[in-house]
């Protein structure tokens, strides 16, 4: 592993990770944008076994997104502007003409190569798994409002469980009363996790304003490459395979991939039916 700071736009720094060969080119260089709350040392499992799986000549280059990790806080007046501003930086430093985005990190990656149309940043290749994008309403975004109160008030059980019941609707936690779910997490914060969690919370107040606050049209991503791959995971929430569907529709040329086996946080856990898809396609 390479690592090395980044000096951005608005004078802060990214902290970029790079895995694989070192001098690979930028046809060979695959750009990671990680999802909300998590750090470029959360991927790193995914980003060797990524790196290993598109073999010899390959690189794949994850950074620390504003207010996690090594990287400098998000700044005043911080908006989607930013983080579109950053991924211009990494692509500058690395040369990576190719881009993999994980959840919120995918709607960073799907709004910032629609600004890129035109431009010699357009990339060769652009897959999302589980794009956490605001389509046409199709997130509650009044849920943010809880979890910040929580976060402020250093309630990080309450701040837990109000995320896992907004973001899990279907799942078990879900149905739990948000009372008991709120002692449940609070126990279950002194994992190193969940620890790591507390340190980018309100990083993550920040970055899910905004995301939620784009009005996204699922026509407005119509310029998107037509090369464009859009995966969902077969046990993740509903949500994602239901938006996953109308992107693909809405990009002419674009392919859609659901993993039957692979769950919301595949891409960080390294799961290899995900890695080897997600190989295939960018050496394809």
């Amino acid at each position: 592993m390479k690592e090395q700071v980044l000096s951005t736009h608005d004078g802060g720094r990214l902290a970029l990770y790079s895995y694989g060969t070192e001098d690979a080119p930028g046809e060979r260089r695959v750009a990671l944008i990680g999802g909300a709350f998590l750090t470029a040392l959360i991927y790193r499992p995914f980003s060797t076994a990524l790196a290993k799986g598109l073999g010899e000549g390959w690189a794949v280059d994850v950074y620390d997104r504003r207010g996690r990790g090594s990287s400098s806080e998000q700044p005043a007046g911080y908006s989607m502007a930013t983080e579109i501003a950053d991924v211009r930086t990494v692509l500058d430093a690395t040369g990576a003409r190719n881009i993999l985005g994980h959840s919120l990190g995918a709607s960073v990656a799907l709004n910032a190569v629609q600004e890129f149309t035109g431009s010699r940043y357009v990339p060769d290749k652009l897959a999302v798994y589980d794009a956490a994008v605001n389509i046409d309403g199709s997130i509650d975004t009044g849920w943010p409002d809880g979890f910040e109160d929580a976060v402020n008030k250093g309630k990080v059980g309450r701040a837990l469980a109000h995320m896992k019941k907004a973001t899990k609707p279907d799942s078990a936690l879900a149905r739990i009363p948000e009372p008991v779910l709120a002692g449940l997490m609070a126990v279950m914060s002194g994992t190193k996790v969940n620890r790591m969690f507390q340190e980018v919370m309100p990083s993550g107040v920040g970055e899910l304003r905004a995301a939620y606050n784009e009005a996204d049209h699922a026509r407005d991503f119509s310029v998107l490459p037509a090369n464009t791959h859009f995966m969902a995971g077969g046990k993740s929430p509903r949500y994602y395979k239901a938006t996953a569907e109308r992107l693909h529709a809405a990009v002419p040329g674009s392919t859609y991939e659901l993993s039957p086996k692979c769950f919301h946080g595949s891409i960080p856990a390294a799961v290899d039916e995900l890695v080897t898809d997600i190989s295939e396609y960018f050496k394809g």
